[in-house]
C-alpha cells in the first residue's frame, strides 16, 4: 500500500539551494521533507573544484550575475551574503582558504559542507527520501500533491530546487521548466554556461594546430563580458577560466576577441625592441613573453617571421593589434555535458525577488539554477544557491 504523508513545505531537489532551504524552513519549525531522484545529496556540491569545493566568493555583486532581469538578484545577494556562509562555516568549525579572484575553498573539502548543511537539516528535523522521483504535481485548495515513485505526498509549499541540465551524467535535468510550465509561468530556455568552445576541423587543422595543453594567461571579450584569465588550448578548441567565463556571453556565429598581451601596449613594445634588437626575429621575442609553442604557430600562420628590423610601421601596428585583438570565431561548445551551469530558467517577473514565490500560484518556490540568474566561474552560482534558498526558507 501507498504511503500518503503530509508536510508543510517539501523541496524538489537535495543540492545546494534545496538543503539550505530545507534547514531555514525547518528551523521555523515547519515540517519538511527534502525528495531527491539521486542516490546521495549536495552531488554537484561534491564534484565542485575538484572536490575541493569553490563554496562562495569574496566579490559578490549582481554585476557577476546574467539575467534578463539584472535587477532579480540583488534582493537575495544582500540578505543572505558570503560573510553569512563563512559565519555557518565557522559554527561548524570548518575553515577556508582565498584562491585567486576571491575564490574561496574548503579546506576541509566538498563533503565537509554537504555534512554541515546536512546536519543543519537534521536539527532542524527535516525528512529526506532518497531514489525518489515524482510523476505528476496537482494543485488546489491551496494544497500540492505530489504522486512519486513512494507514494503521494501533500504539502502547502512546494519549492523547486532542481538545478539546470548541465552535466547530465549527475541526473541533471530542465524538470524545472516542466513544472513552472504546467503552472503557466514564462521561462527561458535553458542553454549551457561555464563550458569550453569547440572550432572546426580547418580551424584545428590550421591556426589551432599542435597547440593542445599550451595554456596562457589572456584578456577575452564577447558582448558586455570581459574577463583577464588563462586560456587553455584543446584538442577540440579553447577552455581554461578565461572561455568559460566568456562562454556565458557567447552566442552562435559570434567571435571572440583575445588580448594575447593584457596589460600591455603591443605596439609600444615592438617599437621599442625593434630599435634596441632590430636583427632578433618576431618569433624569438614573441617566444619571451607567450608559450613557445604558441609564438611559432602565430608566425607560422598570421605573421610573416622576420626581423625586427625588416618591418614597417603598419605592417608592426597590424601585428600589435592583432596580438591584442585575435579574433577567432568558436564552431559552438561543448554543450551541457561538459557545461558548469546553464543560462536560463524560470522568468524572474514571475517570482518575488524577495521570496522567490511565484506570483501566480502562492505557495510555489523555485531557488537556484533553476531560476535565470547564472554566476560567474568561481563560487558565484553557489552564493546564488545559498541566498535564494535561504531566502524562500525564510518564508515557505
Amino acid at each position: 500500500m501507498q504511503n500518503q504523508d503530509t508536510y508543510d513545505v517539501v523541496i524538489l531537489g537535495a543540492g545546494a539551494a534545496g538543503l539550505m532551504c530545507a534547514a531555514e524552513a525547518g528551523k521555523r519549525g515547519r515540517r519538511v521533507l527534502l525528495l531527491d531522484k539521486a542516490d546521495k545529496i549536495g552531488k554537484k556540491i561534491l564534484i565542485s573544484g575538484g572536490g575541493r569545493c569553490n563554496f562562495t566568493n569574496l566579490h559578490v555583486t549582481p554585476a557577476a550575475y546574467l539575467s534578463q532581469n539584472p535587477h532579480f538578484c540583488k534582493s537575495a545577494l544582500a540578505r543572505y551574503t558570503p560573510q553569512d556562509f563563512l559565519d555557518l562555516m565557522r559554527k561548524h568549525g570548518l575553515s577556508w582558504h582565498e584562491k585567486t579572484l576571491g575564490q574561496l575553498f574548503c579546506d576541509q573539502k566538498a563533503p565537509a559542507i554537504v555534512e554541515m548543511l546536512w546536519t543543519e537539516c537534521r536539527e532542524a528535523d527535516v525528512q529526506l527520501r532518497l531514489n525518489t522521483d515524482f510523476d505528476t504535481i496537482s494543485h488546489e485548495e491551496g494544497q500540492f500533491t505530489l504522486q512519486t515513485s513512494q507514494g503521494k505526498i501533500q504539502t502547502q509549499a512546494l519549492v523547486i530546487a532542481t538545478g539546470g541540465p548541465s552535466i547530465p551524467r549527475m541526473g541533471a535535468s530542465d524538470v524545472g521548466l516542466r513544472v513552472a510550465k504546467q503552472f503557466g509561468l514564462k521561462n527561458i530556455p535553458f542553454s549551457p554556461a561555464l563550458v569550453p568552445f569547440t572550432f572546426d576541423q580547418p580551424q584545428l587543422e590550421g591556426l589551432l594546430a599542435g597547440l593542445a595543453g599550451v595554456s596562457t594567461p589572456i584578456g577575452v571579450s564577447c558582448g558586455e563580458g570581459y574577463f583577464r584569465e588563462n586560456m587553455l588550448f584543446t584538442h577540440r578548441g579553447l577552455s581554461g577560466p578565461a572561455m568559460l567565463q566568456i562562454s556565458s556571453y557567447w552566442q552562435q556565429g559570434k567571435a571572440v576577441q583575445i588580448d594575447l598581451l593584457p596589460g600591455q601596449d603591443a605596439l609600444g613594445w615592438l617599437q621599442a625592441l625593434q630599435k634596441q634588437r632590430p636583427k632578433a626575429e618576431l618569433k624569438t621575442v614573441l617566444a619571451e613573453v607567450l608559450p613557445n609553442r604558441l609564438a611559432q604557430r602565430l608566425c607560422e600562420t598570421l605573421f610573416p617571421n622576420r626581423p625586427l628590423g625588416q618591418y614597417g610601421e603598419k605592417l608592426l601596428q597590424s601585428i600589435a593589434e592583432q596580438l591584442q585583438a585575435w579574433e577567432l570565431t568558436p564552431a559552438g561548445t561543448e554543450g551541457m555535458r561538459t557545461a558548469e551551469v546553464s543560462l536560463g530558467g524560470v522568468d524572474t517577473r514571475e517570482l518575488s525577488s524577495k521570496t522567490m514565490e511565484a506570483r501566480k500560484v502562492p505557495g510555489l518556490y523555485f531557488i537556484g539554477e533553476t531560476v535565470d540568474v547564472t554566476g560567474w566561474l568561481g563560487g558565484y552560482n553557489f552564493q546564488w544557491a545559498w541566498a535564494s534558498g535561504w531566502c524562500a526558507g525564510q518564508v515557505a
